[in-house]
């Protein structure tokens, strides 16, 4: 079997269920944070603080599973979601904003892993299959479009006094088929690379001062950026203007379906038209979202600005990690993945925690309005790296 077939089905499964937990956690922690802080402009803090902590793990696990390998820290990390959904749980039985924040926490810790299960695919297979491989353990995501806000909605009143606790103590339980399905990887570990001596060890600043570096993590880190900061602020804007927890529901669940969905055959739009078009597509979807949002507050404009959200940041973000893949060599993948998902949940956490500020004392309006900038950004680093590559290729033609 190869080793495609032995390790992507179950890292898509392990994203399936990363996702599904972070889609319930987006559609519910805002609310919960709404009716437990005593400060309501808090109330995206536990979700700011998932993306920190996310961020903070990610250089810890990137290193801690250099040494003990990739699928021991999967196995691992999915006793810190089981926790978090058991003390979520508690905490809002308890009625205790604090507790439930650190619950959350635990989440952004699993997340910090998790990050990683696109890079695992990538590094276990051919070069050729890679772009292939980081598409289809993102497509696993398409489940937690459905299972994600699902759950909130079909276990938010298991304890009627205490709304959405039951939805963060069955999500414990899902934490355990993601344990059971890391057992099943047969990830390669840093010592099996029979080259890894054939070159020498770069410098991290020599590999992070490549243009494809470079650009990889502008795409990466402002593509998640953005899709965060409107994605976190859509609950609560969406609450502003009277919808219903429902409709919030089925916003996200779209939003979602679409962030994952086009993973079915991203890989594929790469290979065909390359990765400068796709990344450049994804920032103009991002511009779409924006031109959406700001032309009306109907249940047809969230959905529809977010299916394009989602969109944009799956074309941004597989194409960004594809793209970082070819910066580095095998024996090299810790520190640069490490620095580039530093960065990205960096960015990630500025944007969850800024959401809720920007929300309540600006409006959906100015959410909007701040993101243009970065769009901007994106598109202009994808054009300088189109026209970088194409002048490699004409050089290499005349030798």
């Amino acid at each position: 079997m190869s080793a495609f077939k032995k390790n992507v089905p179950f890292l898509s499964i392990n994203q399936a269920i990363l996702v599904s937990g972070a889609s319930m956690v987006a559609t519910t922690a805002a609310l919960v944070g709404l009716a437990l802080a005593k400060d309501k402009s808090l109330a995206t803090l536990p979700l700011a603080g998932q993306q920190l902590f996310a961020m903070l793990t990610t250089i810890p696990a990137a290193f801690i599973m250099d040494r003990i390998g990739r699928k021991a820290g999967f196995v691992m990390s999915s006793f810190f979601g089981m926790a978090g959904g058991l003390l979520g749980a508690f905490a809002i039985i308890q009625s205790d904003f604090t507790l439930f924040v650190v619950a959350v926490l635990l989440f952004g810790v699993h997340s910090g892993f998790g990050s990683y299960y696109r890079f695992a695919a990538a590094d276990a297979v051919q070069d050729s299959e890679k772009g292939r491989a980081v598409a289809w353990v993102m497509a696993g995501g398409v489940l937690a479009a459905f299972i994600g806000p699902n759950l909130a909605i079909l276990t938010k009143n298991i304890f009627p006094a205490a709304e959405f606790a039951g939805s963060y103590l069955v999500l414990a339980f899902v934490y355990v088929i993601s344990a059971i399905s890391s057992i099943c990887l047969k990830l390669p570990h840093r010592s099996d690379f029979s080259t890894k001596n054939a070159l020498p060890l770069r410098p991290l600043r020599t590999i992070a001062r490549q243009p494809k570096f470079i650009v990889a993590v502008i795409c990466g880190m402002l593509g998640y950026g953005i899709m965060i900061l409107v994605m976190t602020a859509t609950p609560i804007a969406m609450q502003h203007h009277s919808h219903s927890f429902e409709s919030t529901a089925l916003v996200v669940q779209w939003h979602v379906a679409a962030m994952f969905a086009p993973a079915f055959f991203t890989g594929y739009l790469i290979e065909r038209f390359g990765l400068s078009k796709i990344l450049f597509i994804g920032g103009l979807l991002g511009f779409a979202t924006v031109t959406i949002n700001l032309n009306g507050n109907s249940l047809y404009h969230f959905i529809t600005a977010l299916i394009a959200l989602g969109v944009s940041w799956n074309f941004l973000f597989i194409g960004a990690t594809t793209l970082l893949t070819e910066t580095y060599r095998p024996w090299e993948r810790a520190k640069a993945q490490a620095l580039n998902d530093f960065i990205v949940f960096t960015t990630v956490s500025i944007a969850s925690l800024s959401a809720g500020a920007i929300q309540f004392n600006f409006g959906w309006r100015a959410v909007n309005w701040g993101v243009l900038p970065f769009t901007l950004i994106i598109l202009l680093s994808v054009v300088f790296l189109y026209f970088q590559e194409r002048n490699l290729k004409t050089e290499a033609t005349r030798f």
